[in-house]
């Protein structure tokens, strides 16, 4: 198996002003893309949506060698509920900690020097206060999941992931595909997932000759495979491939093309200003105001 990348964690958004003031100012990330479509993504990527979306990769460097948030944005929706499936991302910065109490933003402390908050849609991050570290800051995404040796089974049985940790008491375990990656943290909620509205997906890369091999063997063993191989147009920029699985508790997870996905990820000098430009554009919130109505919940 060649090398595989965690790549992001991808979020739905009904309020784009104020998450993005959350991702940029309390967490200190930076706006990598904006992207903005007309209708729906082939794979599904602002979820069961065909109207106009928008996308907005953040984090602390470039995606080459950073997990980073995807943060689509559903035009006239304002809310989605969230389930148990989606239960944090813990990340390393005493910076977040400090902004996010200058901004009087929510902060708990919830064990010694890490802290826990919740950008707006109720998504909770972890803060550990301590000096971002030299490779990503972003430790893991942790996943919430119904039995957890299935899932162990699932996640490093077949998609390959190195098991780091598991701990039978506290039913969790850690995974991942190298050391100086992001994580994924498996914790069993003792009963089924619940996905809400709000679910999200997590992305990987590997070599493009790879896709078919995994789709294969997701057919071969019965695996639910949500998107066939397939390929994803961005206007102006490259063209990948990917197939979206879903693990036993339905957690979505991309497989992309590596070196096309290289290309497409490249930082975009101009994505603050396309992201601003957007929100400016968007008269959604002022237009249901002016109508005493409210956007509609997912």
């Amino acid at each position: 198996m060649a090398a595989r990348r965690a790549l992001h964690f991808v979020f739905k958004v009904g309020d784009r002003p104020r998450t993005a003031r959350f991702y940029r100012e309390l967490l200190g990330m930076s706006v990598l893309r904006h992207e903005e479509f007309e209708e729906g993504c082939k794979a599904t990527c602002n979820g069961p949506y065909d109207g106009k979306w928008s996308k907005t990769m953040v984090g602390y460097g470039p995606e080459d060698n950073h997990f980073v948030a995807e943060l689509t944005y559903n035009y006239g929706i304002g809310e989605y509920r969230l389930g148990n499936d989606f239960l944090g991302i813990t990340l390393a910065s005493s910076q977040a900690v400090s902004n996010a109490k200058k901004m009087g933003w929510p902060l708990k402390e919830v064990t010694t020097g890490v802290f826990e908050t919740e950008a707006p849609g109720g998504y909770k991050f972890y803060l550990e206060d301590k000096e971002k570290l030299k490779q990503d800051p972003v430790l893991k995404v942790t996943l919430g999941v119904s039995n957890l040796q299935k899932s162990i089974n699932y996640w490093s049985g077949l998609l390959g992931m190195k098991i780091y940790e598991k701990d039978e008491e506290k039913q969790r375990a850690l995974l991942g595909y190298a050391d100086n990656q992001c994580k994924l943290e498996l914790k069993a909620v003792g009963g089924a997932v619940d996905h809400g509205t709000a679910f999200g997906r997590i992305a990987f890369s590997c070599a493009k000759e790879e896709l078919p091999s995994i789709e294969a063997l997701m057919k071969k063993e019965n695996q639910k495979i949500l998107t066939p191989l397939v390929s994803l147009d961005t206007p102006g920029k490259a063209t990948v491939q990917v197939i979206i699985l879903a693990d036993p508790d339905g957690h979505e997870i991309c497989f992309v093309g590596d070196e096309a996905f290289r290309d497409l990820s490249k930082v975009d000098p101009n994505g603050d200003k396309l992201l601003d430009d957007a929100m400016a554009a968007d008269n959604s919130d002022k237009w249901f105001a002016a109508r005493n109505m409210k956007k509609v919940s997912a």
